[in-house]
């Protein structure tokens, strides 16, 4: 890690630190091991050697001591685990978005079947939200539960579910019917041997990283698995969103993070004309843009962080800035890398290659850019109205 400077912020508490810099060394050493080769394999590793050393217990709360999650640690592994490997990051987010309902609204009784699993890399976990014709339009999902008995009936699909074809638990969001549109939306808590649940297809994606379209015909499950109240599946998915979709903006963070540091070493090291190009006043201009988009994006993501952990009861608007500023800063720090590598920055497998291929799919999901802009512009109206 080469720029610890921003663990001194007033953000972040000395614990913070010790914490950061003890998964740094472990993430250098660790994760050099994983084989990538097969991602469905590869992940599955992951999240167990997380899990084994204890990096996963911030995804999700201890159902016997259950405390806030805390968003500062979250964004730290995330920003942290992002530098070394994009797939790493991912492994680690997804148990926390995975679980996120579960941590924020389940019982006692559900959050005690699969915290001590998640939270320790013995069960593999994904969020089941998007469907084929609701990606961010949350509110417009057609996938049904219908009660039946003690049991309800899913029927219908998901799809980019991450996760998906590996995951042992999904949370799942389908409509109830208690009112038209947002309000009648439920979240279940559903297991991946449950009959009914399939696995329709396998999509695969310019970074590789487990994917699936999901496919639920008569997959019954008792009225035990709800989570949470009956039409609270809209509330649900926003709190779990409003607190990890910040965390989307620190993997981001950590990209930039390892672009910079690549470039620096880059410049330094090939010479022109007998002088490092670092010398080149352009090239001091790319630099100098990306350690500013790297530092702003700092700002906003543990800003953010900062004030959902102190309390305030919705960040959204501090969120969506956060990821709409670091995703989109992100590319353009990425590409500055890649033409600053010249030939090597489009070689396939170089670390700025495997970069610019894992950061552009974090301005589409969990709220796509444009998404961020429109809920920015509502609250900033909002705001100026009240």
């Amino acid at each position: 890690m080469s720029d610890k400077s921003f663990l001194d912020w007033p953000f972040l508490e000395p614990r913070h630190r010790d914490w950061a810099l003890a998964l740094d060394e472990w993430a250098g050493a660790a994760l050099t091991a994983i084989d990538h080769s097969d991602t469905d394999a590869a992940c599955r590793d992951l999240v167990r050697a997380l899990g084994a050393d204890g990096w996963l217990l911030p995804t999700a709360v201890d159902p016997e001591d259950v405390q806030p999650l805390e968003v500062r640690s979250l964004c730290l592994a995330r920003e942290t685990l992002a530098r070394h490997d994009g797939l790493a990051d991912f492994a680690f987010a997804m148990q926390g978005l995975g679980t996120g309902a579960l941590s924020l609204f389940g019982t006692a009784q559900q959050q005690r079947a699969w915290l001590p699993l998640t939270r320790t890399g013995q069960a593999i976990a994904a969020f089941a939200l998007t469907e084929p014709q609701s990606g961010s339009d949350v509110a417009n999902a057609t996938m049904t539960a219908v009660r039946d008995g003690s049991d309800y009936v899913l029927d219908g699909e998901k799809t980019w579910i991450s996760n998906g074809g590996i995951a042992d638990v999904y949370t799942v969001f389908a409509r109830t019917g208690e009112a038209p549109g947002a309000k009648g939306l439920s979240a279940f808590v559903v297991s991946a041997d449950t009959p009914g649940l399939q696995v329709a297809e396998r999509l695969e994606t310019i970074a590789p990283h487990p994917l699936a379209r999901l496919r639920f015909d008569g997959c019954r499950v008792p009225v035990s698995a709800m989570i949470g109240e009956p039409g609270q599946g809209f509330r649900i998915a926003m709190s779990v969103l409003d607190v990890f979709r910040t965390t989307v903006a620190a993997a981001a963070l950590g990209f930039s993070r390892r672009a910079l540091e690549e470039s620096l070493a880059r410049v330094q090291a090939r010479r022109v004309q007998g002088a490092p190009l670092a010398d080149l006043q352009m090239v001091q201009a790319h630099l100098a843009e990306m350690a500013l988009r790297v530092d702003a994006s700092a700002l906003l993501v543990y800003r953010a962080a900062w004030a959902k952990d102190m309390g305030a009861p919705r960040v959204t608007r501090e969120a969506a800035m956060a990821k709409l500023f670091a995703t989109d800063e992100a590319q353009k720090v990425i590409d500055a890398a890649v033409q600053l590598h010249g030939g090597d920055g489009v070689r396939a497998g170089s670390v700025v290659e495997r970069l610019y291929r894992d950061i552009r799919a974090l301005r589409i999901y969990e709220g796509a850019s444009d998404v961020q802009k429109v809920i920015i512009a509502r609250a900033t109206l909002a705001e100026f109205g009240g």
